[in-house]
């Protein structure tokens, strides 16, 4: 083997591992093993475990990042726009689930720091310019967007973490019901919501 081969091949053996076991139960001695090497040849590449998780991690950010903003970069309206990017994420979990468990298994989509967290945080950045300029066109406040934006990109990902497990609903149809409710909900926004005074909200 090439030193190329061999970094891809050991990048292989522990992003399965990572993928099945996490970060904390992988061992840089269960990667050599799997890879059939010694424990230096790991370090030589990576200088450790944490090295190789990085450049795993990174890799996944990367596939996932760029397949929803590749899909938010169609064009087609706003509706459109949130069928593609619902379907992007949704695309990369059946095609990849290895990658995005090792994404989640670290950093829920709820927790505010994290490899999954940025990616989520980069997706409603891109999300909120899309739904400012919706809210204006609608006589809505632009300044709300960045709330419904993460509301928009959390349910999506949290549904879709869900998914990952309970195959029992087809892509298209988790993808349609998504769009349902967030379009339908975001159809009938009012401009000031009320509040109940006896909810005890500060």
């Amino acid at each position: 083997m090439t030193g190329s081969q061999r970094r891809e091949q050991l990048l292989a053996v522990g992003r399965r591992l990572f993928a099945e076991k996490g970060f904390e139960a992988t061992t840089v001695e269960e990667v050599a093993a799997k890879a059939k090497v010694s424990k230096p040849v790991v370090y030589e590449h990576f200088g450790g475990k944490e090295g190789l998780y990085a450049v795993v991690v990174d890799r996944e950010i990367q596939a996932l990042l760029g397949g929803i903003t590749g899909a938010l970069d169609q064009g087609g309206g706003a509706r459109r726009l949130l069928e593609h990017a619902t379907l992007a994420l949704l695309d990369y979990i059946e095609a990849d689930p290895d990658g995005f468990r090792i994404l989640v298994r670290d950093s829920p989509p709820g927790q505010a720091t994290g490899s999954f967290a940025s990616v989520l945080g980069d997706v409603a950045r891109q999300v909120e310019h899309l739904l400012a300029a919706e809210f204006k066109q609608r006589g809505l406040a632009p300044k709300s967007a960045p709330i419904y934006a993460q509301m928009l990109v959390g349910m999506v990902a949290l549904t879709g973490q869900w998914w990952l497990d309970r195959r029992g609903f087809k892509k298209a149809d988790v993808a349609a019901h998504l769009v349902n409710l967030a379009w339908n909900g975001l159809a009938g926004l009012e401009s000031s919501p009320p509040f109940p005074d006896n909810c005890g909200a500060r």
